[in-house]
């Protein structure tokens, strides 16, 4: 019970901080923040993502270079260009490797505004802290694993973050329902598994109106990050951008 406990905890915490910090804030700005409280979700963000740590300012520009070359071969993640989820997932790596260490120069001016916190981003990029991480995973499941299969959910965990973006992009892009037809990419909402994805697999969605933060439209749409993010906003922690609240 403890390692699913475990599991589940780190598939929606690594999950919320991905898509509350990485991909609404970082990528597509839905609201703003304080420098102190960016700092702090910096730091969340690394700790609930672990072995599997995304660089904010490279997530955001790969994020916003998808959006701009949705469903092309300019795509960093399109289903469409590759035979098995696994062959995606090995070229976003090395699109986001590239833009971690500068060697990709992608123009458009998609770098403008991403968070970066030099000095944070060159400790989270060594090979020492993600060991470290992943030291402490296998050190769970010794202590508490019950059954031999449950081993067999560390490659999981190490792998968190890009686990998340391969079901999102591959599954919301070929399986689903379209609201919007007009979006010009291949974008779907696949709402029956969408909690599991906190609301993320409401592509066609997000691709219709990429600055709302809420990525459910129709009323039996739920995105569960929301209320959160909303909470934050009446707290006073960020400030939704005004711009984003259509439809």
């Amino acid at each position: 019970m403890i390692i699913i406990i475990f599991f589940v905890s780190h598939w929606f915490l690594s999950l919320f901080f991905q898509t509350f910090f990485l991909h609404r804030y970082a990528a597509h700005k839905m609201f703003v923040m304080s420098k102190s409280w960016e700092r702090f979700f910096f730091l969340l963000t690394f700790i609930t993502q672990g072995a599997s740590y995304l660089n904010p300012k490279a997530y955001a520009v790969m994020h916003r270079m998808h959006h701009a070359y949705s469903d092309t071969e300019r795509d960093p993640h399109s289903p469409h260009f590759f035979r098995s989820v696994l062959a995606m997932m090995w070229h976003t790596k090395k699109i986001y490797r590239d833009l971690v260490t500068l060697k990709m120069e992608t123009g458009k001016n998609f770098d403008k505004n991403v968070p970066e916190w030099p000095v944070f981003d060159n400790f989270t990029d060594k090979w020492i802290p993600r060991f470290i991480w992943a030291a402490f995973y296998v050190a769970i499941y010794i202590l508490f694993a019950t059954n031999w299969w449950m081993f067999f959910l560390l490659p999981i965990h190490f792998l968190m973050g890009p686990v998340h973006g391969a079901i999102v992009n591959w599954c919301g892009h070929k399986y689903g329902y379209v609201n919007f037809s007009d979006t010009k990419d291949k974008s779907k909402n696949t709402l029956i598994v969408d909690f599991l994805t906190l609301g993320e697999l409401f592509q066609n969605n997000h691709h219709k109106y990429p600055s709302r933060p809420n990525f459910g439209v129709r009323k039996i749409e739920l995105d569960p990050a929301y209320p959160f993010i909303k909470l934050m906003d009446l707290i006073g922690i960020i400030k939704l951008n005004i711009s984003g609240q259509h439809l």
